[in-house]
């Protein structure tokens, strides 16, 4: 058998549609588009969420709350993670990020009260609870804040 014998199984194929070739080409007069309505016009077109004059979806569901846009994001870490630091360390959001304690290096950090800790650390993030400061404190640390600028020009 060669490759020019090959023929599709019959009945597979179907000739197309040949719309709007007249009477005789069983497509005539509203050349396969029905009567009446949007789509059987020239020049039709629907935006995919186009609902036909009925109110959208979007305008259809309830709207509540309000998103702040100037809202700032921290990078989360409780104090007991701290404890992997050498005593007497400085903690700042690099040695953070470079001990796989953060995922983002350039991202504000701030420290929570979970658990406790033991070790003299100096802590510079940019920010923290009152009981994280207590904490560290009280284990002989420091706790200084960090504003976001320093952090950029570590960035460079």
């Amino acid at each position: 058998m060669s490759q020019f014998e090959l023929k599709p199984t019959r009945g597979s194929l179907k000739n197309r549609k040949r719309i709007g070739r007249g009477p005789a080409s069983g497509q005539g007069g509203t050349a396969g588009r029905g009567m009446n309505g949007q789509m059987s016009r020239s020049g039709s077109k629907k935006r995919p969420w186009f609902e036909g004059g009925q109110m959208p979806l979007q305008r259809r569901v309830p709207k509540r709350g309000f998103t702040n846009i100037f809202k700032k994001k921290f990078q989360v870490v409780n104090v007991s993670r701290l404890d992997v630091f050498p005593d007497g360390d400085t903690v700042t959001p690099g040695s953070l990020y470079e001990k796989g304690i953060v995922s983002k290096r350039f991202v504000p950090v701030k420290i929570l009260g979970g658990g406790e800790i033991s070790k003299k650390l100096d802590v510079k993030v940019a920010a923290t609870t009152k009981s994280v400061e207590e904490k560290i404190t009280k284990a002989g640390g420091t706790v200084a804040a960090v504003t976001e600028e320093t952090v950029k020009k570590s960035k460079s």
